[in-house]
């Protein structure tokens, strides 16, 4: 699990239909007169049947979460084909070319091996060198998700395998960033789904689950509350949608990388620039990749990119935010503080940002 700050960017909400039918009611239509009680509301589901199906859900997923553990901690994954490809976050991985796994359910660790990882959406497939009897996970539909829908973390918090904490999908369409530290280059989630449902460390690259069994996020941030000394925001964890991550998981596995990140890029590379007075005021220029948007748009090196649309970036994190909320081919406004002190707006035609 990675953390951030309390303080979040958000993208627009968007909600779409899908999730399973209310219950009905089992009362048959009254044929009675008019004088004659009327008939029956349908009930909620009783608390047996809500523990009947957490159970069940358990049961079906369980058996294709794993613990991965490397020499420097531990995290969770999901078995994504019989032939041993596993999910997770790259930050569980970190810089680790080979791991142990083991079945939450239990059995001997296996060895494994990293293919690939995509630092800028913390995401990255593992091999299992034995793949006999693991179970893939069914993956669900995240973009039918509806905010209050039931469902389940699963994963390995603090090395407790097979652990299980419940809840609900809080809000969609999150944009959040993890912080930049050793091992791990941070990286911008956009669409993020927001639940309530416990999200602590060794969750991280577990499955957040509906209760129809299907995965249909990756668990992966908790945020953090400043009063509580830096300590986790009580009920407030995000995860990466299921089809991001599957799409993501499917390029690796079938060309070896991402062949395509969907993300959007201004074709720069650079840093958080700091005042004389300690303020974070924009993102400085150290390179521009030739014939990208920003170098057609006359941006250049020692020039400060202050803002997105409008949107202050006077971070890198604060960029990204701004750009996850983009698509390859948009155009942009962009602020430049220019190394001669001038100013200027900019259109730049964003690009895809590259995985190399």
């Amino acid at each position: 699990m990675r953390r951030i700050a309390a303080g979040l960017a958000t993208a627009s909400v968007l909600l779409l239909a899908g999730c399973a039918p209310p219950p009905t009611s089992s009362a048959t239509p009254s044929t009675a007169t008019p004088h004659s009680s009327p008939t029956a509301s349908p009930s909620p589901p009783s608390l047996h049947s809500l523990e009947s199906a957490y159970e069940d859900v358990i049961a079906d997923v369980l058996p294709s979460i794993v613990q991965i553990t490397t020499k420097v901690g531990l995290g969770s994954g999901i078995v994504l084909d019989t032939a041993g490809h596993i999910i997770t976050n790259a930050h569980v991985v970190g810089q680790a070319g080979k791991m142990e796994v083991t079945i939450a359910t239990g059995g001997p660790p296996r060895s494994a091996k990293l293919v690939r990882s995509f630092n800028a959406g913390d995401l990255a497939v593992i091999k299992v060198d034995n793949p006999n009897g693991l179970r893939p996970a069914r993956f669900g539909d995240s973009s039918k998700l509806r905010v209050g829908q039931i469902v389940l973390a699963m994963g390995n918090p603090l090395g407790l395998s097979g652990s299980v904490t419940n809840g609900i999908v809080s809000a969609l369409g999150r944009t959040v960033s993890e912080p930049q530290e050793a091992g791990s280059p941070g990286a911008t989630i956009a669409g993020a789904i927001q639940t309530s449902a416990a999200i602590n460390p060794g969750n991280s690259g577990g499955a957040l689950v509906d209760l129809s069994g299907n995965v249909i996020g990756i668990p992966t941030l908790a945020a953090t509350d400043p009063e509580l000394g830096g300590g986790a925001a009580p009920g407030i964890g995000f995860a990466i949608p299921s089809n991001t991550a599957r799409d993501i998981a499917t390029q690796i596995v079938r060309y070896g990388k991402v062949t395509n990140s969907h993300r959007a890029a201004l074709g720069i590379q650079g840093s958080t620039v700091i005042s004389t007075d300690g303020q974070e005021i924009g993102v400085g220029v150290i390179r521009v990749e030739p014939g990208s948007g920003a170098d057609k748009a006359g941006i250049a090196a020692g020039d400060v990119i202050v803002s997105i649309n409008g949107r202050n970036t006077p971070t890198m994190a604060s960029l990204a935010e701004a750009l996850a909320t983009l698509r390859p081919g948009d155009q942009a406004k962009v602020g430049v503080q220019h190394s001669d002190g001038t100013t200027s707006t900019v259109t730049v035609t964003l690009s895809q940002l590259r995985t190399d």
